[in-house]
């Protein structure tokens, strides 16, 4: 694998974040989603990035929508998610990824899982996914996405993220943001640096940035 550093590494990562939820979107109860991920990213990055944020409600058609034009037209990075990864009909956020993607990045969705494990059973009722998904203009000019799905309540996108850690802060569980800005280098993206307190991202020696 060969990391891309020159087209993107200067610039800030472009992250779009999405909380999908029904009541939340019609004003039942304030979003707690968004707020929680914004926060996060505020305190793990240490590199620049920019945020844009929706809500949107459990449908489908609509999911497609603003992951297609998080991506292609404000050429967002990154594109986390929040609800909607159960098994109830109304739970269509892995099928609108699935919808709108490239590739498959199985890895996540097998590690997420094994997190929430750590914690409940009916952790294997999610059905988180992740996916890349690459454009081109007419230019042959070149953008991709990473796009993951993410647990619906704060404390789980937390732990989702971090991994796990003993009262030492030694690693138990790796989270997944570890392998987020390495996956970004292979798609052309942005270095992304992060505060190695909260998660530290993992790149082979021959992808570390030369001083």
């Amino acid at each position: 694998m060969t990391a891309v550093f020159d087209r993107a590494a200067d610039r800030p990562l472009k992250i779009g974040v999405v909380s999908i939820s029904d009541r939340a979107s019609s004003g039942v109860y304030v979003d707690q989603g968004v707020p929680a991920l914004t926060a996060w990213f505020d305190a793990a990055l240490t590199s620049p990035h920019v945020i844009e944020a929706r809500l949107v409600p459990d449908e489908g058609p609509l999911i497609e929508d603003v992951l297609t034009e998080l991506c292609d037209e404000h050429q967002c990075d990154l594109i986390v998610t929040t609800g909607g990864t159960g098994p109830s009909r109304r739970d269509v956020t892995p099928e609108a990824t699935l919808a709108v993607a490239t590739r498959e990045m199985p890895g996540f969705g097998e590690q997420m899982r094994r997190i929430g494990l750590e914690f409940v059973p009916t952790a294997i009722l999610s059905r988180q996914v992740a996916v890349i998904r690459e454009i081109g203009d007419i230019e042959g000019q070149h953008h991709a996405a990473l796009i993951i799905n993410l647990p619906g309540q704060p404390k789980s996108i937390r732990e989702t993220l971090e991994g796990l850690k003993d009262d030492t802060g030694k690693s138990l569980v790796p989270g997944i943001f570890a392998a987020v800005p390495y996956c970004i280098d292979l798609i052309g993206g942005p270095f992304v640096e992060t505060d190695e307190t909260i998660v530290k991202a993992f790149r082979p020696k021959s992808a570390q940035k030369k001083p």
